[in-house]
């Protein structure tokens, strides 16, 4: 994850994991209802609910951007779940456009809007 000069934080095991999808949201419903499995989650929220969201939708790996750094009970939960939990110091936007310019693809592919007629 050097692109996004991200820092481990737990989860070394897996730092070989060979993301092509990632996902960005703040909102763990969202999470729910959109990502995909496989993804890696980008967001801000640093509690164990990230954690324990990723795990339902089968997340690969967590970046929280923005420096921010998971409390110490979702370190703990990634740590027996065995989810890899990555920092960097850049933020959300700027994160989702160094992974796009490297072929990371959103977690749902494309998405088509609904245009009003």
């Amino acid at each position: 994850m050097q692109v996004v000069e991200a820092e481990l934080i737990v989860g070394g095991e897996k730092l070989d994991l060979d993301i092509q999808k990632a996902f960005a949201a703040d909102l763990m419903s969202d999470v729910l209802a959109f990502a995909t499995e496989g993804s890696l989650l980008l967001t801000g929220l640093t509690n164990s609910q990230v954690i324990r969201t990723a795990e339902m939708v089968d997340i690969s790996a967590i970046l929280f951007v923005r420096g921010k750094r998971p409390q110490p009970e979702a370190v703990e939960l990634a740590r027996a779940k065995g989810v890899l939990l990555l920092t960097t110091p850049y933020l959300l936007y700027e994160c989702c456009g160094r992974l796009y310019k490297c072929g990371v693809l959103s977690s749902r592919g494309k998405v088509e809007a609904e245009v009003p007629r």
